[in-house]
């Protein structure tokens, strides 16, 4: 999928990923939506475009007349933005799939399940949430295709909203994300699968910027001789996002 800006008019394009927001606990997680919002309220003067890079929440499903209950500050301050016409987009993660129609209807936000190439002017970005891609992790890609699969959200569908979601929260518990005390090193270029990823794509068609959530670790590498690969980290421990001014990438860390 292509989307094309002609020029930013001295605003700037945001992206952030990864606020998993429901973990570890009600009170650390509302603390974390705060932070959030008040991110969003630092920004919203200077923004062109906010992306959203997939897993904003720990656990996401739409039931026909039903959704996760929470988030509401984060929701409200959404159709805040929207509503002063700041365009957002959200991606859906490897938490966050089953993500259907509540966004684009109550707020106005399209959803994006793969990359997206963004071409701002003459340079090109290619952006996404960053699951399943690269090398190895066989398993998850097998598992993903099922989950994104129709027979498995009908099935899970059928599940009372109490148990299907307390289900989800439990498992959420055993999350890597909630895990506090696990530290997210890095793993090398060979290691970081995106990194890999990024360049065997830049071998057949350049991007001045690869941008990706997942990793949960913030990162800026070097992609070939004139690319880069940018990583937005996550909010449980690092509170970064990266920003576009039309040139360069930056990672920044929101402090309040």
């Amino acid at each position: 999928m292509l989307e094309k800006i002609s020029a930013l008019n001295n605003k700037k394009i945001f992206f952030a990923s990864d606020f998993h927001l429901g973990v570890p606990d009600y009170e650390t997680s509302l603390a974390r939506e705060k932070r959030i919002v008040a991110w969003l309220d630092s920004v919203k003067d200077e923004a062109h475009t906010i992306y959203l890079l997939g897993d904003i929440f720990d656990f996401w499903f739409e039931y026909k007349h039903a959704i996760p209950k929470g988030y509401i500050r984060l929701l409200g301050k959404l159709a805040e933005l929207r509503d002063a016409g700041i365009p957002i987009a959200f991606f859906t993660g490897n938490h966050d799939m089953w993500m259907f129609d509540y966004f684009p209807k109550e707020l106005n936000i399209p959803i994006y399940r793969e990359p997206l190439v963004l071409e701002v002017g003459t340079q090109k970005l290619l952006i996404g949430h960053g699951d399943g891609l690269g090398p190895g992790d066989h398993f998850y890609k097998f598992l993903k295709k099922f989950f994104n699969s129709r027979f498995c959200q009908w099935l899970f569908a059928r599940i009372h909203p109490n148990l299907g979601i307390g289900i989800a929260n439990y498992w959420s518990k055993n999350s890597r994300i909630s895990n506090m005390k696990r530290e997210e090193n890095y793993q090398g270029n060979e290691g970081e699968f995106l990194w890999v990823y990024c360049n065997e794509l830049e071998k057949q068609n350049h991007y001045d910027y690869y941008i990706f959530g997942h990793r949960h670790l913030p990162l800026d590498l070097p992609i070939g001789e004139s690319s880069r690969y940018i990583n937005t980290g996550e909010w449980v421990n690092f509170n970064t996002y990266a920003v576009y001014d039309g040139k360069t990438v930056a990672l920044k860390t929101f402090e309040m």
